[in-house]
């Protein structure tokens, strides 16, 4: 038997019902699900990134979620870190690692063990940057990481600020180009026994369900939610607020969009968040795609004879 843990993975792209079949799946198989989710790792941001509530959670644990405050910066590599630790532990205690959600770039740091630098980050120095890039423009960042390392500057927008400035930090800090990571990552072998599923609908079934979903997040109190994030004194500058749907519904706030406007514009970008998943996770080789429309039972059933016959 392989010495590698084994690990499930359900993913797939938002609004295509992950979460009602994960809270299934984890009962069948006795386990914890373990979210993939860039936006549910903020405290306070549980209707607008769809946070399993707290009966769900009282049914099955939950790990990755709420981790820091709307104010704080969570990188992938922090997400890498917590997630092996999870991960160990949960087959510390027999139970199967059982990755959930619809973030691709933190699925891919854990499952090809992406390698990151040692030296983490700088706070004093990503500050500088910052005002650098508020004197001189984020162009004349981007210039000068072409000329430090031109393969990430060919892949990171000339305006795309944080990630320009955190490839400057990484090559200031370790001496090599952040591209370097890349290449580091090719060399090494899959750290899991991997067991991949990605869910989906066909696409005007999956459009109508990011409108139903958004419009039952209002009637959750969504807006409530983004205002009492923003009278608890969170800047719309803030990572959390810069999530998908708290932009929207903050700039409503402000005055600077009507709500038809808003709430326009958090479906029509929804829908283009969902098509990105879907070409990011198809990129998968190993990926087994699932419809959703086949019915839950189903698809329960499924993946979890597989993973019961794969892993024991």
């Amino acid at each position: 038997m392989s010495p590698k843990i084994p690990l499930l993975a359900l993913v797939g792209p938002t609004a295509a019902g992950k979460s009602e079949l994960a809270l299934q799946l984890a009962r069948e198989l006795g386990t914890d699900i373990i979210s993939v989710d860039s936006a549910q790792v903020y405290r306070g941001l549980d209707i607008g990134t769809a946070k399993a509530s707290a009966a769900e959670q009282k049914l099955v644990k939950h790990h990755l979620i709420d981790l820091v405050n709307p104010d704080e910066d969570y990188s992938v590599a922090d997400y890498q870190r917590d997630a092996r630790r999870v991960i160990a532990s949960q087959w510390r205690r027999r139970r199967l690692p059982f990755l959930v959600g619809g973030t691709g770039l933190y699925l891919r740091a854990v499952i090809a063990g992406y390698a990151f630098g040692e030296k983490g980050k700088d706070e004093a120095l990503r500050a500088r940057l910052e005002a650098e890039a508020d004197d001189g423009g984020t162009e004349a960042l981007h210039q000068r990481l072409g000329r430090l390392d031109p393969a990430a500057a060919a892949k990171i927008h000339p305006r795309d600020r944080r990630r320009i400035i955190r490839a400057l930090e990484v090559y200031a800090l370790e001496g090599s180009p952040i591209s370097r990571q890349v290449e580091d990552t090719q060399k090494r072998e899959p750290p899991y026994r991997l067991l991949l599923y990605g869910l989906t609908l066909p696409r005007p079934q999956l459009y109508r369900a990011i409108e139903k979903r958004t419009e039952r997040m209002l009637a959750e109190g969504f807006i409530e939610e983004v205002r009492g994030l923003l009278e608890q004194g969170y800047r719309r500058s803030s990572p959390g607020l810069q999530i998908l749907g708290y932009r929207q519904l903050a700039a409503y706030i402000a005055g600077e969009m009507g709500r038809e406007e808003a709430v326009t514009e958090i479906k029509t970008q929804t829908r283009r968040l969902a098509k990105r998943q879907l070409t990011w996770f198809r990129r998968e080789r190993n990926i087994i795609w699932l419809d959703r429309t086949a019915g839950p039972e189903g698809i329960v059933k499924k993946i979890g004879d597989t993973a019961k016959e794969i892993f024991g």
